[in-house]
């Protein structure tokens, strides 16, 4: 844009954020193996497995591999979020409804008043980040710009293959960019564009929406980014 005013409309920061986390991305898990890609840094990671050896309870994926996922819960570090879905007149069975979980566990952690435990995150697999990041993209892009039916979970055939894992993740976000990149303010203030069914989306602003879907991808990228450095330190200990 040599010569130009940098464009600042809300739409146009977060596509730049986004294009700039997606070009590091590419950079970063360039020569990516299969070896690599599914390694397990700790038992007990997380990752994509033969559908006969999952291992996690809710693990999901239409074909011969699925995608671990584990029991539901409430997160620790999403307390103050729940309080929030609350104070907004979210009821409690729609929170419950959002989060996966009773009625009873929500109202356990609304009445909590003391500080919550940290957060036990399970340790992945680059495998798992890359299945997780196109499965979300790929459902949420169904709920809106889509035909808003087919299951997000079925969306996905997960593979051993890093190269195709990834091809079908970058075909995935640059559709996703597509679509973004033709919305008008109307569509970004609009409550329930995306009517995702595995969260809040549609009770969310769409501008809300997209901003985690930005949070989303540079997150797991930097989870990414790390797995490859002690990848490498592994080999050269």
């Amino acid at each position: 844009m040599s010569g130009q005013d940098p464009r600042t409309d809300r739409l146009s920061i977060l596509i730049e954020q986004f294009d700039q986390a997606r070009e590091t991305a590419q950079v970063r898990l360039k020569g990516l193996g299969d070896e690599e890609y599914l390694w397990e840094p700790a038992p007990g990671s997380w990752s994509i497995r033969r559908r006969e050896e999952a291992v996690t309870p809710r693990a999901y994926g239409p074909g011969a591999w699925v995608l671990d996922k584990g029991a539901p819960r409430i997160p620790a570090s999403e307390y103050a979020e729940v309080a929030r879905q609350a104070a907004g007149g979210m009821s409690v069975a729609k929170i419950a409804e959002d989060w996966s979980v009773s009625v009873e566990r929500v109202e356990e952690v609304l009445a909590f008043t003391g500080e919550p435990e940290p957060d036990v995150v399970p340790i992945t697999t680059i495998a798992w980040r890359v299945g997780h990041l196109h499965s979300d993209f790929a459902g949420r892009w169904e709920w809106t710009f889509g035909e808003r039916r087919q299951d997000p979970h079925r969306l996905v055939d997960f593979t051993p293959s890093a190269s195709s894992a990834l091809d079908g993740l970058w075909e995935t976000l640059d559709r996703h960019r597509a679509s973004i990149a033709t919305l008008t303010d109307e569509q970004l203030d609009t409550v329930g564009l995306s009517q995702y069914p595995y969260g809040s989306d549609p009770d969310d602003a769409y501008i809300g929406t997209l901003a985690n879907a930005n949070l989303e991808l540079i997150h797991h990228m930097a989870e990414i980014a790390l797995l490859r450095d002690l990848w490498r330190a592994r080999l050269s200990g």
